[in-house]
């Protein structure tokens, strides 16, 4: 059917639902105001869905020049976190009260540094896109998205999901997609004591699980499966995905998961008590809490707007070394992290899910400091990473594993990350490559290789992957970074035409994560020839690499010496 057909069949539908049938009277009736025919058409020409007794208007989504999509966006799942609700638990709001609700535009991003004040904190909302003609008994799979930013930046818009809609349709597996806007920062992840007390913690997961128990309720009014949901997340989103595997619900509400360089141990874990000194130092920088009393501090800041607690933070950050102050913490034996990660996976206490989970080749480069020079700066960072507290001296164990990885991972430019650059500096710190090497490993490849072992061992089919594309290369001195491979997941090479063999591996891994999507599993044999992605398995544990024209399976056993000693003592990490 083409897109003008579906356009007079909405036309009808609406003429139908006013009572009125399309006949030469209607015809009549209308011939003397051709204008208000024309309005008519325009008004019912944008996509409708019945949610309750609302009415959810969206508007096409253009492709290549085609409305061949619908979008509906800034649709609320819980009520606005605002006031009294600030520091709170999300309410979960099943359906809105209105009765139509223009869906037209994103949701508001949620505040952080960096966007103009339009941002709010009523930001609780999903955004759909679905395939043209799409209705409500389409029964398509869901594809969720949650995206990254370190817990303290980031928005669903920022994600063009057109080309990912547009290939499943192609290769004859259309689904629906979803994003997700959740709590950042201060407003998502307080920290403290008296967080810790009002039971205020892990907030933005809270939000999360919320926005998939709506879309589990909903997405078949918009012609998605309830029971064929996959949730897919990159970086934070990604950590937020696995974190969710200890003590929610997450296997009511999704079938499968996309972990994209964000497995659960990838942020060390620690009670939030420990970082009550960072909240009293953000606390002091608002003007409202000026004479609050230490663990009194809640009244004062829900007085305070969202741009004053916006200054606040970039005040404390200006001044804070910690890359994640405002991140997932321990939350006790009734809360989302009764325990940490390494903990729960080696016990087998975890939802079972089918996952992909992957790394890229040079995932921390953009993390590490790049004058680092000597070996004492390379202690420093580890420190500040492995023990995010204000609790005093690292404990003895943790300098000693460090003594150790500076062992394993002598500082020669040849072996260190960029990897496969040689001896090219870039005119950085000279040891740069080093921390970059060893942080790579510490904070990301170890963590996908415990987590795709232990899922394994526990009958949890997990596909695990290594980006390794250099031509997703932007910046030389950074190599294949942290976030590198979105770009080809969301299909911007392959719809943009760009040089082979860029566009034919973002096809390839668009067809690798819609059959995930749509069957649980990558080698669905649908769109472009493609290498089997094999299951991974400990006894023969290998991943996929996706890297230009060279997509295939290798061993799993790179850095093994290294990587073998992290994940020997994975608390001493507080992983």
């Amino acid at each position: 059917m083409s897109w003008r057909a579906n356009v007079g069949d909405i036309y009808t539908g609406w003429l139908g639902s006013l009572g009125i049938r399309r006949t030469t009277m209607v015809a009549r009736t209308l011939a003397g105001s051709l204008v208000l025919l024309e309005y008519l058409a325009l008004c019912f020409a944008a996509p409708v869905v019945q949610l309750g007794s609302s009415s959810v208007i969206g508007r096409d989504n253009f492709v290549e020049g085609q409305p061949v999509q619908e979008f509906f966006g800034g649709i609320h799942y819980a009520a606005p976190p605002s006031g009294l609700r600030r520091f709170a638990p999300p309410v979960f709001k099943p359906t809105l009260d209105v009765d139509s609700f223009d869906a037209s535009n994103y949701g508001i991003p949620c505040p952080q540094i960096g966007l103009p004040l339009n941002a709010s904190e009523d930001c609780l909302t999903v955004n759909i896109l679905r395939p043209a003609g799409t209705h409500a008994l389409s029964g398509l799979p869901v594809y969720a998205w949650i995206f990254g930013g370190g817990f303290i930046n980031g928005d669903p818009s920022l994600y063009n999901a057109s080309a990912i809609v547009l290939r499943s349709v192609q290769r004859g597996t259309p689904i629906v997609y979803v994003s997700i806007n959740y709590r950042l920062g201060p407003f998502g992840f307080p920290q403290g004591v008296e967080a810790t007390a009002r039971g205020a913690l892990n907030l933005g997961l809270k939000d999360q699980l919320t926005a998939l128990e709506w879309i589990h309720r909903n997405i078949q009014a918009f012609g998605g499966d309830p029971s064929k949901i996959t949730v897919a997340g990159g970086s934070a989103g990604a950590i937020s995905i696995s974190n969710l595997f200890w003590n929610s619900e997450l296997s009511r509400y999704v079938r499968g998961a996309i972990l994209q360089s964000g497995p659960p141990n990838l942020l060390p874990l620690v009670p939030s008590t420990r970082r009550d000194k960072d909240w009293q130092t953000f606390v002091s920088a608002t003007p409202e809490c000026a004479t609050a009393k230490p663990n009194q501090t809640f009244d004062c800041l829900r007085e305070a707007s969202a741009d004053t607690l916006i200054q606040a933070l970039a005040t404390f950050s200006a001044g804070n070394a910690e890359l994640f102050p405002f991140s997932p913490v321990l939350d006790g034996n009734d809360g989302l992290i009764p325990d940490l990660p390494s903990r729960l996976l080696a016990a087998g206490k975890f939802t079972r899910l089918p996952l992909i989970a992957g790394t890229n080749l040079d995932d921390a480069t953009i993390f590490v400091p790049a004058a680092a020079s000597t070996d004492q700066d390379a202690i420093n960072f580890f420190i500040s990473y492995a023990d995010p507290s204000d609790a005093g001296p690292p404990p003895p164990a943790l300098t000693s594993a460090i003594d150790t990885l500076l062992e394993l991972y002598p500082n020669d430019p040849a072996l260190g990350s960029p990897f496969g650059t040689g001896n090219e500096t870039f005119g950085l710190g000279s040891e740069y490559k080093r921390v970059a090497a060893i942080a790579d490993d510490v904070a990301f490849t170890s963590t996908r290789r415990a987590l795709a072992q232990n899922a394994s061992d526990h009958r949890s089919r997990v596909f695990a992957y290594l980006f390794s594309d250099p031509q997703a290369v932007t910046n030389p001195s950074q190599g294949v970074a942290h976030g590198n491979e979105i770009d080809y997941t969301y299909g911007v090479p392959f719809l943009a035409g760009e040089p082979q063999p860029a566009a034919a591996l973002s096809e390839a891994m668009l067809d690798y994560w819609i059959s995930f999507v749509v069957t649980g599993d990558p080698n669905d044999g649908k769109g472009t020839a493609r290498p089997r992605w094999g299951q991974y398995a400990s006894s023969r544990p290998a991943v996929l690499q996706l890297q230009g024209d060279n997509v295939t399976m290798i061993s799993d056993t790179y850095r093994e010496t290294q990587i073998a000693f992290i994940n020997s003592a994975p608390t001493t990490f507080n992983h």
